[in-house]
């Protein structure tokens, strides 16, 4: 079974969702999945002395626009083991540039935790962990030497268009079919 293929994105979209977990929150080790067996796999151990601030993974049967499933940053309690499962809502999105392309971060809630199962939007959120998140993809690439321009945190209205976007150039690109030269490059 390959999580990003045979794993159902949810029935309440794009509001609402599932989020597949990659890496767990405070985690250094950056692991990735790898598209073509589905299995989890070590991109790398992050350069600098910063650790995820949110469970961090993917929404299931998405494409963005990096060509990658659509990230999503999941607020919780708790560290969420990969391979996960999270029932997820959308409050927010942040958007990357990133080797020139935009690579948006969906910030989610998990629905089943109590302590954040209310917030609907980012503005919500404490400031402060606006801030960490945002100071997180500032920092996690400098001392690779690479730079990455991160926007400010937008609100959940903001965030429906992209994860729909992304189911729809997921179903186009299935439906043409995920070819061997596509899973090779990327």
């Amino acid at each position: 079974m390959n999580p990003w293929h045979d794993v159902t994105p949810g029935i309440n979209l794009p509001a609402e969702f599932r989020s597949l977990i990659e890496i767990p929150m405070g985690s250094s080790v950056k692991y990735e999945l790898d598209k073509e067996t589905g299995l989890m796999k070590l991109d790398r151990i992050l350069y600098s002395a910063v650790y995820y601030p949110a469970n961090y993974g993917f929404i299931p049967q998405t494409l963005a626009e990096d060509d990658d499933p659509l990230d999503v940053l999941v607020l919780c309690q708790e560290p969420v083991a990969p391979r996960t499962l999270v029932n997820s809502r959308a409050i927010g999105m942040m958007t990357m540039i990133d080797g020139g392309k935009p690579d948006h971060k969906i910030l989610a809630v998990a629905v089943d935790d109590p302590e954040y199962n209310s917030f609907r939007t980012a503005s919500e959120l404490p400031p402060h962990r606006l801030m960490m998140l945002r100071r997180f993809f500032q920092d996690y690439k400098l001392l690779e030497e690479k730079s990455v321009e991160v926007n400010e945190m937008q609100d959940a209205e903001t965030a429906m268009p992209v994860i729909d976007d992304s189911l729809k150039r997921y179903d186009m690109q299935r439906r043409q079919g995920f070819g061997s030269d596509y899973r090779r490059s990327h």
